[in-house]
């Protein structure tokens, strides 16, 4: 039975919906496993744009059933917005999706702890959040006491479970608040609102984790979708500056329920250049006009929040690191058609750190502000791709750097994308 998860590889935002739709027709059922509405994963079909946020990207084929886990955190209105956005466009969600029971829930508390404690580290500098509750929501499930699942929404003892979470959020909110004013958290207001999304999620939910095991036993085709990107795994990226899941292949498992013994692909996903949103250290970084350009020829705003993405050089080091975390088989390069207007790319194969040469990713953020990036320089082929099929349509130029990025990185480069569309996308061996 092959079972294959799509990963990203850098910070997010390497498109690996595109990838993830593209793959769906090959697969029965198409996996999302953490995260939350924090990601965003746009698809491009003929003129139409979806943008989705929980639900798997595989939703855009009516024969794939879609699965969110129990690793994945839910925003109700959010996903039922997402839902009503796919049904209005003629998209059939009845069928072929499923929410898992034991996925915890963002609830309005969420949002507002999220708000009150993101004052950045000491230095000032801000950790990233989107502000969705995305964080805090983990925090109350690890810690348990006040955490919600989708399972207990639909349980008679809701509305006292409601009751009691608020009166401890009151005081906690309240010892958050910097002017030391009481936060207004009305539990009947708050209890009506998501009976009301309970009710309409309903249909969706079910146990999971059973049925997917179930469908890894009757050898079913599994393709499992991550969120955001390796570097930011809250254990192995660049803590804090990280999202607060385990967003490297480490996370697959625990995330949808599925033993490792099922898994028997990894295709790690990056850009054919680096971006970040938020902070934390960037080592390739080119926050000067060629950043901007690159910005600009790339459309680098965020899917989710619309904030303008930092960006850089694709760095090699941060690539080939996230690659073995998460064992990648074969790389996705993706947005070729951005560097393809570039007169000059530069590639990081190494940091100098403390007037020494290293090829690993330090593992503490202090090390990794440190580093000096130490540049490989390639010529451009400033020829528009957007057009090339096959890998033989490519520029020469175009050639020499994909294989330049699979030597550096130690995976071959099985698709290179030329463009937003399903059909802008290049397989080797064509």
């Amino acid at each position: 039975m092959p079972g294959t998860c799509v990963i990203g590889l850098q910070w997010g935002d390497e498109a690996k919906g595109k990838l993830v739709d593209l793959l769906t027709a090959q697969f029965d059922i198409v996996i999302r496993y953490q995260g939350g509405a924090n990601a965003g994963h746009t698809v491009v079909v003929s003129d139409q744009t979806y943008k989705l946020h929980h639900i798997p990207s595989g939703i855009l084929n009516p024969q794939v059933m879609n699965v969110v886990g129990p690793g994945v955190v839910l925003n109700p209105p959010t996903l039922l917005k997402e839902i009503d956005m796919l049904v209005e466009r003629g998209i059939k969600v009845s069928d072929n999706l499923m929410l898992s029971d034991r996925a915890h829930v963002v609830l309005p508390w969420h949002m507002a702890e999220d708000k009150a404690m993101n004052e950045g580290t000491a230095d000032g500098e801000n950790i990233g959040t989107t502000l969705r509750g995305i964080g805090p929501c983990y925090r109350d499930k690890v810690g348990r006491s006040y955490a919600v699942r989708l399972g207990d929404m639909l349980r008679p003892d809701f509305k006292q479970k409601i009751a009691r979470i608020v009166d401890a959020k009151r005081n906690i909110l309240s010892g958050l608040a910097h002017d030391g004013a009481n936060i207004d958290l009305d539990a009947t207001a708050i209890y009506d609102e998501y009976a009301t999304y309970a009710e309409r999620l309903r249909p969706f939910v079910g146990d999971t984790t059973a049925y997917l095991l179930d469908a890894a036993e009757a050898n079913q085709r599994l393709l499992f979708e991550g969120a955001q990107g390796a570097l930011l795994d809250v254990d192995h990226g660049t803590y804090p500056f990280v999202t607060s899941s385990n967003s490297s292949g480490v996370g697959i498992s625990s995330g949808s329920g599925v033993p490792a013994k099922w898994l028997n692909t990894v295709i790690g996903v990056a850009k054919a250049y680096s971006t970040r949103v938020g902070g934390g250290p960037f080592p390739t970084e080119q926050d000067n006009e060629q950043g901007q350009r690159i910005r600009d020829l790339g459309h680098e705003y965020g899917t989710t929040t619309g904030r303008p993405r930092r960006c850089g050089w694709f760095d090699a080091v941060a690539v080939r690191y996230t690659a073995r975390l998460s064992g990648v088989d074969s790389l996705s390069l993706m947005m070729m058609d951005v560097v393809s207007q570039l007169p000059e790319i530069k590639v990081c194969v190494a940091y100098e750190l403390d007037g020494k040469r290293i090829t690993h990713f330090p593992s503490h953020v202090d090390d990794l502000r440190r580093v000096q990036p130490v540049y490989e320089t390639m010529t451009g082929w400033m020829t528009d791709v957007t057009t090339a099929r096959k890998m033989s349509d490519l520029p020469g130029a175009a050639l020499q750097y994909i294989q330049r990025i699979s030597e550096l990185v130690g995976r071959p480069v099985g698709v290179v994308s030329v463009g937003p569309g399903r059909e802008q996308t290049i397989f080797a061996g064509t």
